[in-house]
């Protein structure tokens, strides 16, 4: 029997030096963040929204390939819908990618109409490509590869635009420590550490009527990520320890093509973006032998938890470290004019895209799972909201689609902004107070993790709960993240440690639902169980904690699905 994990209901930090409110506190400023805030307002409530670092450094800006919409007169929402739940395998909320896969040409419009400059073809329509698990063009990109760029630039110059709006206000450099909650456990404000001039201890307390989450990914749990050094799972950690339900946790997207670095290289590694096979390159192993051909029927093209597992098996059979994208025959003139970022990212690395074989290999890049929501995106603690990475819709069940993630957060937070405003409107979630931190939950408790130990927790991880799992690492890893807990301190300390503590709890709980389910399934691989297992493994695997701090998980069965 596992041993049993316990989650502090607290993060230990000074107690709040200073108040002030709004209707909604919007934690975020990539694509969710901004589109929940910019229609809030529109609607009528107060905002405040509150980032990390600055409001260009969220991970949307990072999206090399674009965002997936049925546009084009050969689609359909149907066949989105379809190509979305195969992707899934199985494990998709049907609701929720038909809601996405309908809404979503919409939303995308929206965001030419409030300026978003896509890329086009002669005849002035936008253009549109195709990427891995897509059987359509639908593919909608800006720059060649800078479409998260592009959609966080269209965004930002909106919220310039009401720059002069007391009704939006906007709070940069703050991380969010922790939710506030009332006698009913409603939430009702957070804890935010702003960084001043030479301040390293700004606590404060922010009390509104609803939070809504948009806080991206969790990247920085592994070694080796896409994903920026702000993704260090903040959002998720934080409902976790106030009580909210968390899903499919252990659904962990690795991109198969991210540029090889070394072992010695760590951190946010140059992602070579599906995109570049989409246009006709293709893998090769150190050998120079296709090895995608009869892997899938869409060879290169497969989703992309069908390539890592096919990488990481050649790999392993060639004894190799990596293995090469080969994009040459699509010629120096294409590829520039096509992928100007990944080009120039590559040839920072000593590497020509052109004349170069490409060495790759899987790294984390995405998380399915998250912060549990409904079609409306309210988590099961009233109060509080998420969209994007850092929640769990069911739209991408055990592996996301590509491109499928911009769409999700779009589509998602303009639905949140609609429930909340209508809530509004209806005298709901009105004004409340919240208990004093030591009155909440289990006495709180509070716990808080040196952030010299942020390397430890990456290379376990990595090496057990990475790409390829089996009882034996899981088992490993869940005793060294145990012994990191035991020696938590709970001494006050500031936004490193606060960030190490958010990656070991959540490394807690990926481990265990990775252990949980023993099968291989999308995006979670398991060596000893190496067979997807419909008849006991179809459900979600919630997790939530309990009032004593206890960790506790059960299984949620899905209906059958039927394929369009």
């Amino acid at each position: 029997m596992s041993r049993p994990i316990r989650i502090p209901r607290w993060l230990a930090a000074p107690a709040p030096g200073w108040t002030t409110s709004a209707d909604v506190v919007v934690v975020g400023s990539g694509i969710g963040g901004l589109t929940a805030a910019l229609r809030l307002r529109e609607r009528g409530a107060t905002v405040l929204l509150v980032t990390k670092t600055l409001l260009t450094e969220g991970s949307t800006a990072w999206a090399q390939g674009g965002i997936a919409a049925a546009l084009a007169d050969d689609d359909s929402p149907q066949e989105h819908l379809r190509d979305t739940l195969v992707a899934g395998v199985g494990l998709c909320d049907e609701p929720a990618v038909t809601a996405l896969v309908h809404e979503g040409p919409t939303r995308v419009r929206e965001l030419v109409t409030l300026g978003a400059d896509f890329d086009r073809g002669s005849d002035g329509a936008i253009s549109l490509t195709r990427e891995g698990g897509h059987r359509r063009d639908r593919i909608v990109h800006a720059g060649g590869d800078a479409t998260g760029k592009e959609i966080s630039r269209a965004l930002l110059a909106a919220l310039q635009r009401v720059k002069g709006d007391p009704g939006i206000e906007v709070i940069e450099h703050a991380l969010v420590v922790d939710l506030l909650q009332d006698s009913t456990g409603r939430v009702c404000g957070a804890t935010i550490h702003v960084i001043g001039e030479g301040q390293i201890d700004g606590v404060g307390a922010v009390l509104c009527r609803a939070v809504v989450l948009a806080t991206g990914g969790l990247g920085q749990l592994f070694s080796s990520t896409t994903n920026p050094p702000v993704a260090t799972g903040d959002g998720m950690a934080l409902a976790l320890r106030a009580g909210a339900e968390l899903a499919d946790m252990e659904f962990v997207q690795f991109h198969p093509t991210v540029l090889y670095l070394g072992d010695d290289s760590s951190g946010q590694q140059p992602l070579i973006s599906e995109a570049v096979r989409g246009e006709g390159a293709f893998l090769v192993d150190v050998h120079g032998v296709r090895f995608m051909q009869g892997v899938h029927e869409l060879a290169d093209l497969a989703p992309r938890d069908v390539v890592s597992r096919a990488i990481v098996r050649q790999l392993a059979e060639t004894d190799a470290e990596h293995v090469y994208l080969d994009c040459r025959h699509l010629g120096r003139e294409f590829i520039e004019r096509r992928f100007p970022s990944i080009v120039a990212s590559c040839q920072e690395h000593g590497f020509d895209p052109a004349v170069d074989l490409l060495p790759v290999a899987p790294a984390q890049h995405y998380v399915s799972g998250g912060i549990r929501t409904d079609l409306d995106g309210r988590s099961s603690l009233d109060g509080l909201y998420a969209c994007g990475e850092c929640s769990c819709t069911g739209v991408h069940g055990a592996n996301r689609l590509a491109s499928n993630s911009l769409l999700e957060g779009l589509v998602f937070a303009h639905r949140i902004a609609e429930d909340l405003a209508e809530r509004f409107s209806r005298g709901e979630l009105m004004p409340v107070d919240p208990l004093p931190a030591a009155t909440q939950g289990d006495g709180g408790d509070s716990i808080l993790l040196r952030s010299v130990h942020r390397r430890a927790i990456q290379h376990t991880m990595t090496d057990g709960s990475g790409v390829v799992r089996c009882a034996e690492s899981l088992t490993a890893t869940a005793a060294m993240l145990a012994d990191l807990a035991d020696g938590a301190d709970g001494v006050v300390g500031g936004p490193a440690s606060w960030e190490t503590t958010n990656l070991l709890h959540l490394g807690q709980l990926l481990t265990r639902g990775a252990t949980e389910r023993e099968e291989t399934r999308g995006g979670h691989v398991r060596s000893d169980f190496p067979d997807r297992d419909d008849v006991h493994w179809r459900g979600r695997l919630h997790a939530v904690r309990r009032p004593d701090g206890i960790l506790e998980t059960s299984v949620h069965p899905l209906p059958p699905q039927d394929l369009p």
